[in-house]
């Protein structure tokens, strides 16, 4: 009798699940039917029988048939992309040759070339083969750019598969959670803000942020459930007028409100330190309007700037003007923000449908548009040129590659000028060198300085949008190791670096030449092996490295050379030296190794069950676990632990910058915690203090901190100006309970404006 439930509750689940998978390839032929490509619904509906085979007997960890994943994967390419019947076909056969057994060349015969040449792309992003040394992620990420050199469609299925698994990722552990998170927030985020995936862009901030930080996330969507009704009002008492002028206009638009999402909210909250009421621009109304006949869409935007402005005060400093120069993503819209009719800033975008969409969807909207020859094909040409110049590099490490990718993917942008008035787009926070490089590597490698405005400036001067720059070049001049510390584009960087390593190339060959020199005085076979036991007896396991510091003269080496090499065999104290020496490695590591030594990196990763939270308690505090001296967090934080060397767990905050890195480059290292009651240890916290400067406010504040609450200050700053006084005081607490009650105390103090945690 059991036997025959459980085959009836089987064909059940079969006919459930089979009428849910054509349910959603139902939706995915609707909307592709009413997209502007051209038809080719044959030749989907085969790719989808074809994938759902090859799936038959797979299942993701949600439990679903694991056919869902492509078939969803698709329905984003097609209608959140807006891409045709190649990447849809290609999406839905994403996974058919890394999970089954057939291959490539079966994907050919049956679909063709270009489909088989996108699915072998995304099959060798998700295999590779990587170096012991490196990231995995780094080397996928990379493998993912290399692909954009082809076809930039294997890297926007990408991008749709990492939303997808970001969207079902409830099922999986909490570790894996974290990390893919981590990799989504530090990787396809941006990569996506840069492609223009505006939409997406945003849902993959939004689902990080809800693992990474699920009670601030929670509270903030709470929050804007209970003000949704109040902004409802203010966008209809701000609609109203606007909506009689536009309408006088003849114009055919739409007008509606956009809020925030979590995260931007979230972010502005930490970058300002503001609360959730502090912030204005919670909603932004967007404005989209169809071209009309014979009416230029930017002269169209002014037109519509111009009926607003006669209704609503503007503010100056908030114009965006990207309908003139558009981002470097192909962004285009009027941004202005306006007092509103209930006293508060409105923020307004403005754009076309054709804006609107490419805004959206980005460089998949370029296609349908691109008998256009619209500009914005010629910025986002260059960044996908850039990032081909830094993927031909030779420079291996890949998390440094990592760094200098993500420089470029996630920044604003200035426009600057040349002496004859032509103009380079560079990020945010460039320098006088980073626009050096912009002009050509030469006068980069060259420059000895600028002229900003006709007036002199250094190489590390930072330019302001519509500076106007002249570069100065001397012949003699080389890149510098310095250089390093102040560029900020991903070319300048890997040019310098390209630079320096061909300097460094020339001054070893230089000083292998003295180096023979010195072994033929002393009547010594300069062979290999006399050449690395005198590199190692100097503290260099390469002899490259050697080499260099012979030619710079911080090496000298010794008259008695044919001593020092003699039958070293049976010198027993000086190979115990060599040996110590060449397996603790050079004593002249630089900063590479620092920053890897940081990240902890190892071959091994210590046995830690992380399907569990890792329990935080006081007796394995500094035994088995340690607090990150870059955001020392403390007992009630959001935190999450980093498997060390030695097996202990290393305790960053969720929020910490290198933590979101460890997430990305090391996720396989990552388990999630829970802190257990500490009240024997004390943590170090900081408080920020701002209010009125008045007479005893600041005897007022120690008091309440030493007597009412019996907590040690360890340290205190205090700077008074103009009547306003702010406050850094250092202290020792048990928790974060300890932090919010103090505060609130705090805060109560008459002439005290606001109280927090800041980081030391």
């Amino acid at each position: 009798m059991d036997n025959i439930t459980e085959q009836m509750k089987s064909d059940e689940q079969m006919k459930f699940d089979e009428q849910m998978i054509q349910k959603e390839f139902d939706a995915l032929l609707e909307d592709y039917i009413h997209s502007n490509h051209r038809r080719k619904i044959e030749k989907i509906t085969k790719a989808f029988y074809f994938a759902k085979q090859a799936h038959a007997i797979g299942r993701r960890l949600s439990g679903e048939p694991y056919i869902m994943h492509p078939l969803l994967v698709a329905h984003i390419v097609c209608s959140e992309m807006g891409l045709g019947s190649t990447s849809i076909c290609s999406a839905l056969l994403h996974d058919v040759v890394e999970d089954t057994d057939y291959t490539v060349e079966d994907i050919k015969n049956m679909f063709g070339e270009k489909i088989a040449q996108i699915v072998d792309g995304l099959t060798k992003i998700s295999e590779g083969i990587f170096g012991e040394q490196a990231s995995k992620q780094a080397e996928n990420f990379r493998k993912l750019l290399l692909t954009m050199n082809s076809d930039i469609r294997v890297v926007l299925i990408k991008i749709a598969d990492r939303l997808h698994n970001m969207r079902t990722l409830g099922s999986m552990s909490p570790a894996k959670q974290l990390k893919i998170a981590g990799e989504t927030s530090y990787l396809y985020a941006p990569l996506a803000h840069r492609l223009g995936l505006f939409t997406i862009k945003s849902e993959l901030e939004d689902l990080s942020f809800k693992y990474e930080h699920p009670k601030e996330y929670h509270s903030i969507h709470n929050k804007l459930k209970t003000t949704e009704r109040e902004r409802n009002t203010l966008f209809e008492h701000f609609a109203k007028p606007v909506r009689v002028k536009l309408d006088k206009m003849g114009l055919t638009y739409e007008m509606r409100a956009r809020v925030k999402s979590a995260y931007s909210i979230w972010s502005k909250i930490q970058s300002k330190k503001i609360t959730f009421e502090d912030i204005y621009d919670l909603f932004a109304v967007r404005i989209i309007f169809e071209p009309a006949p014979n009416i230029d869409e930017k002269n169209r935007c002014w037109d519509i700037y111009s009926a607003i402005t006669d209704i609503y005060r503007i503010k100056p400093d908030r114009i965006r003007d990207w309908v003139s120069r558009p981002k470097a993503n192909g962004y285009q819209a009027l941004h202005l923000t306006v007092m509103g009719p209930d006293g508060q800033w409105i923020e307004i975008q403005i754009r076309s449908r054709r804006m609107d969409e490419i805004a959206e969807k980005g460089f998949a909207a370029h296609w349908k548009y691109k008998g256009d020859n619209i500009e914005e094909d010629t910025e986002l040409g260059k960044w996908l040129q850039t990032i081909k110049e830094i993927l031909d590099s030779p420079d291996p490490n890949a998390l440094d590659f990592l760094d200098t990718i993500k420089m470029n993917l996630y920044t604003s942008e200035i426009f600057v000028f040349t002496p004859k008035g032509e103009f380079k787009t560079l990020p945010q926070g460039a320098t006088a060198l980073d626009f050096a490089y912009a002009i050509h590597t030469n006068v980069g490698n060259m420059c000895i300085g600028a002229k900003v405005n006709h007036k002199l400036a250094p190489l590390s001067h930072r330019l302001s949008s519509g500076d106007q720059v002249e570069i100065l070049t001397s012949r003699s001049q080389t890149p510098q190791a310095e250089w390093l510390h102040f560029v900020i584009t991903a070319k300048a960087r890997t040019k310098i670096e390209a630079a320096l390593r061909k300097i460094k190339r020339e001054g070893a060959r230089k000083g292998e030449e003295k180096v023979i020199s010195v072994f033929l005085k002393a009547e010594i076979e300069p062979d290999t092996t006399s050449m690395d036991k005198l590199a190692i007896f100097f503290g260099f396991p390469k002899r490259e490295d050697f080499f260099y510091s012979v030619e710079k003269g911080t090496v000298i080496l010794p008259e008695n050379l044919k001593k020092l090499l003699k039958d070293k065999s049976q010198d027993k104290p000086m190979w115990n030296q060599l040996i110590e020496v060449l397996r603790m490695g050079s004593k002249n590591k630089e900063k590479q190794e620092e920053k890897e030594e940081k990240l902890q990196e190892a071959t091994e990763v210590p046995k830690i069950d992380k399907s569990k939270p890792y329990i935080l308690t006081e007796r394995a505090f500094e035994h088995n676990y340690t607090v990150a001296e870059c955001c020392k967090p403390i007992p009630g934080d959001d935190a999450i632990g980093f498997i060390n060397n030695d097996g202990g767990v290393v305790v960053h905050k969720r929020s910490c910058s290198i933590a979101t890195r460890l997430k990305s480059s090391f996720g396989e290292r990552i388990v999630s915690t829970e802190w257990s009651s500490h009240k024997n240890t004390s943590f170090d916290a900081t408080l920020e203090i701002q209010g009125i400067d008045s007479l005893g406010v600041l005897n007022t504040i120690t008091q309440i901190i030493s007597n009412d609450f019996n907590v040690n200050i360890q340290r205190l700053l205090i700077e008074a100006k103009d009547g306003v006084f702010e406050s850094k005081i250092k202290l020792k607490v048990h928790n974060v309970e300890d932090i919010q009650r103090l505060c609130l105390t705090l805060s109560k103090i008459k002439n005290i404006k606001s109280v927090g945690r800041v980081a030391d």
